[in-house]
């Protein structure tokens, strides 16, 4: 059985791992999708269905590391998005 903390640590890593994204729109795809995916299962209560999406979670971690460390090879230009400042 997997703990809340355990839990919750792993939802920060997934979320700092994707921040890493050179690319906005991956960026914004990948926390988006892992904040649905959270709040989706946070009701769960069967053990066995809780374990097997936690490994999913950390198999889906090793992906993106795997992805931003692919992705900083091939950077391409900030999009215009991304270049706004703010006015003061």
């Amino acid at each position: 059985m997997h703990s809340r903390q355990q839990i919750l640590s792993l939802y920060k890593s997934l979320m700092k791992e994707s921040n890493k994204f050179s690319s906005y729109n991956y960026r914004n795809y990948a926390l988006r999708r892992i904040r649905d995916a959270f709040r989706e299962n946070m009701n769960l209560t069967d053990n066995n269905q809780i374990t097997k999406i936690v490994k999913d979670g950390y198999r889906n971690l090793e992906i993106i590391k795997r992805q931003v460390l692919i992705g900083d090879l091939y950077k391409s230009d900030k999009l215009v998005i991304e270049n706004v400042k703010l006015l003061a």
